[in-house]
């Protein structure tokens, strides 16, 4: 999935992606222990999403408190403007 595409999705539906695909490599690695895994770039690929995944969620808590920071207690304007 590309980021853009993950941007677009609402940030309970990109923590199931998450879990989604930690459960995916969990399963690939099991396979690749038993010697069921032919394609070994499906891993890389599938870590590389979690890895994206997460940077997009930084972004996502890192904006969220930025917000908070710069409108604490719900004002509209700064304090300098009054």
């Amino acid at each position: 999935m590309k980021i853009y595409e993950l941007r677009k999705r609402p940030k309970e539906e990109i923590q199931k992606i998450l879990k989604d695909d930690r459960e995916k490599l969990k399963q690939l690695r099991f396979d690749l222990a038993a010697g069921k895994v032919r394609n070994i770039r499906e891993i890389r690929k599938v870590k590389k999403e979690i890895a994206q995944i997460l940077t997009l969620l930084t972004e996502l808590s890192k904006k969220a408190r930025w917000k908070m920071k710069a409108n604490p207690k719900g004002q509209t304007s700064s304090p300098n403007e009054q």
